[in-house]
């Protein structure tokens, strides 16, 4: 059954066009917000740069997935959306499907990994209304994806792909319109985020036939390089396994369609470790006063890479979205320190000795070093008991020393922030 805007389109529209995408903005202005372009100073100066923040998550969702969600909707015919709609998402594109739904009056079926934030939930349920139910199941996108289709195949419902649809992509699209449209100069580089790369093909269309000189960089989180490994075996390649934390951009498989559309258009993928990722949300939330979710920093992050050759340039940032669930905090915080080379766990071998502890705080501990976790059980016929140790440290540069008082202290230990599965099973 085709809606009524496929029955406009060319037979061989298989990617986003230009036209669509303008037809797209039209559709969706009274209901996406036109959101901010704004100069940062802090990072302009850091940069020696002009960086431009295209503040998507002050967007109606807090995304910029309702674009592509409303638009894709809109355009079907009012037959089929009386059948409902169905999606499968880890929040942004959930959240923007639910308002949608709420606001055409049409039911939606809402699959989302059981990982999800629970900020992201109750705001589906809150946008939604009584118009989506949501069913949690499966630890990933993937597997919220095939019970969706699932669904779909016994209800005669439609599907509304978060990414590798076309009319999703020129929804995104609209975002590039915005951009283009409000700057008043010549943008020298425009940095957006990959999850499947619906709004990298959306966007990318844009820029291609506006900005052609513009150089069009994705990002993408280094536990899921999904579509930049695709670029490199130059086809879309499923992944065994992710790192979830970037949740927003977290998929084991790029589109189809999408693919097809990013290799053609843009410049470069980078790759930004996750405690990358954290240390710039913290950075954003102390110093701009921005609440970002972890995709919705990963342009910000993915700066320091390009430094030397953004300089004196004209940079756009696109902030994705600032779904932040509160109680990730402390995650974000202990990744962050991580990454930055200021918190390190050992697992040291004590002597069993009365004193043995305080030797180590004298001697091995340095003025500014911090003990942040202790976790010791004595242990009965043995000359050395285990303990969990974590050091915080206010420069990275005094990990060396303190290493070197450890030695010299004679104390067995092994350093386990090296040591994923060790890690992950202690802390």
């Amino acid at each position: 059954m085709s809606t009524a805007s496929e029955k406009n389109r060319p037979k061989n529209a298989s990617v986003p066009t230009f036209d669509n995408i303008l037809q797209a903005a039209e559709r969706i202005r009274k209901v996406v917000k036109h959101t901010d372009l704004e100069l940062n100073l802090n990072f302009s100066e850091r940069y020696g740069a002009n960086v431009y923040f295209k503040r998507e998550d002050l967007q109606v969702v807090r995304s910029y997935k309702i674009r592509g969600a409303y638009n894709k909707m809109a355009s079907m015919s009012a037959e089929v959306l009386a059948d409902g709609v169905v999606c499968a998402s880890a929040g942004n594109h959930a959240q923007g499907v639910a308002y949608a739904c709420n606001h055409l009056k049409v039911r939606g079926m809402i699959f989302m990994p059981t990982t999800t934030p629970a900020q992201k939930i109750k705001q589906v349920k809150l946008f939604g209304k009584d118009q989506v139910e949501v069913k949690l199941i499966g630890d990933t996108y993937d597997d919220a994806f095939h019970a969706a289709k699932i669904y779909c195949d016994t209800n005669k419902a439609t599907f509304i792909h978060p990414f590798d649809d076309v009319q999703v992509m020129e929804g995104q699209g609209t975002v590039g319109l915005e951009i283009f449209r409000d700057a008043d100069f010549k943008i020298d580089y425009l940095l957006f985020a990959i999850g499947g790369g619906g709004l990298a093909s959306g966007v990318s269309t844009v820029f291609k036939q506006l900005s052609p000189s513009t150089k069009l960089i994705g990002v993408e989180p280094s536990g899921s390089p999904t579509m930049h490994n695709a670029f490199a075996q130059n086809k879309v390649v499923t992944l065994e396994n992710i790192d979830k934390f970037v949740d927003g951009a977290a998929v084991k498989r790029a589109g189809d369609k999408t693919f097809e559309v990013c290799r053609r258009n843009l410049d470069d993928i980078l790759l930004v470790p996750e405690g990358k990722v954290c240390s710039s949300i913290l950075q954003l939330y102390n110093e701009e006063a921005i609440v970002v979710e972890p995709a919705g920093a990963l342009t910000v992050a993915a700066l320091d890479q390009l430094k030397d050759e953004i300089k004196g340039k004209d940079v756009v940032v696109l902030i994705g979205g600032g779904n932040n669930d509160i109680t990730r905090t402390e995650e974000i915080k202990e990744r962050s320190l991580i990454y930055e080379g200021l918190k390190h766990y050992f697992i040291v071998r004590f002597p069993q000795r009365s004193g043995a502890f305080k030797e180590f705080l004298n001697d091995v501990l340095g003025p500014n070093d911090d003990i942040v976790f202790f976790e010791y059980s004595k242990k009965t016929a043995r000359e050395r008991g285990p303990t969990l140790v974590g050091i915080e440290l206010k420069c990275k540069d005094d990990f060396a020393p303190f290493i070197e008082r450890m030695h010299a202290a004679n104390l067995q230990f092994e350093y386990i922030n090296d040591n994923p599965t060790l890690f992950e099973f202690l802390i």
